[in-house]
């Protein structure tokens, strides 16, 4: 058993190391250093892989969704129990939708277990965080909210907003996307995905010319001008911690600041705030929870899915008002 003091220690120095290095990745990518940014024109060729086209058979389905998981991931497949049921009934449910997922939280797309510097740490960390050592889950989180923080920078969120896109871009290529083909895509960002998703959006619409809607799911949505320039943002709350925090801690989004970019696409309608009642960000009582119930009889992950099914059957029928 660790001695709590041997706890907090580990706590605080995994703290400082994952903040000292997190613009890192990005920084690298940006400068070229590894991943696939050859040059400037990387965006426009995100349909393409080491310059030669995706031999793919072109998806017939009538919607893409891309699914960017919570902070506690470590790859592009979510082992969480409850998110993978989720991506089970929306598949069910949204029989002609092409549904894959992708890693929000690495410019790369490189899962932390794969070839990194530090894949090891990660490797065994993971498997500790299966077993129960809650300790290290919580080291996972911590590196990965992190990363959502480099996305709203203001000197770093730019980069990394474009190698997110980049990422969903090739996601939606290797999985049939047409390029000019007028298919609409959504993409559900849950917890910290919901940010870059947001922060993504503008540059995956820029280049498939085709309507795009972000679902966030608890997400830390911060005010950037990409809200602006997106079909629509709903943004699905409840009774979370996490969207009380934003409103503190990002204060573009306060109501005194009536011209940032959140208020404006607020008043636009840009923004349709969702409530989905007492349910709680995670765990017991939250979003994704099978076990708790509402009024109506519902699970709170019923509610939950009719409302991504409602949301994605709007948007594939082009009836974004």
């Amino acid at each position: 058993m660790i001695a709590l003091g041997t706890t907090l220690v580990i706590l605080v120095l995994a703290f400082l190391l994952a903040a000292s290095i997190s613009p890192f990745e990005t920084l690298g990518w940006w400068a070229g250093w590894y991943g696939d940014r050859d040059d400037e024109q990387s965006l426009e060729d995100a349909f393409k892989q080491g310059g030669a086209e995706i031999l793919v058979e072109p998806s017939q389905k009538s919607h893409f969704v891309v699914f960017l998981t919570g902070v506690h991931s470590v790859s592009g497949n979510t082992y969480a129990g409850r998110e993978i049921n989720l991506l089970s009934h929306l598949e069910k449910h949204l029989d002609d939708c092409e549904i894959f997922e992708v890693f929000p939280y690495a410019v790369t797309n490189r899962a932390l277990t794969g070839e990194r510097v530090f894949g090891a740490f990660w490797r065994w960390a993971y498997n500790r965080k299966r077993r129960g050592q809650w300790i290290l889950g919580t080291i996972i989180n911590m590196r990965n909210i992190f990363q959502v923080g480099i996305a709203a920078d203001k000197r770093y969120g730019p980069m990394y907003n474009q190698g997110s896109a980049e990422m969903i871009l090739r996601g939606l290529r290797e999985n049939g996307y047409q390029s000019g083909s007028g298919v609409p895509v959504t993409l559900i960002g849950y917890s910290g995905g919901g940010s870059i998703a947001s922060g993504a959006a503008p540059f995956v619409k820029s280049q498939i010319q085709a309507p795009v809607v972000v679902i966030s799911l608890g997400g830390a949505i911060f005010s950037h001008d990409g809200l602006l320039r997106i079909d629509k943002l709903y943004h699905l709350i409840g009774n979370d911690f996490l969207h009380k925090f934003t409103n503190i801690v990002f204060p573009m989004r306060w109501k005194i600041f009536a011209y940032s970019a959140w208020n404006r696409a607020m008043r636009r309608g840009l923004i349709v705030l969702y409530d989905l009642g007492p349910a709680t960000h995670t765990g017991k009582g939250g979003y994704l929870d099978s076990k708790s119930f509402l009024d109506d009889g519902r699970s709170y992950f019923q509610q939950t899915v009719d409302a991504l099914v409602t949301i994605i059957g709007v948007s594939s029928q082009s009836e974004i008002d």
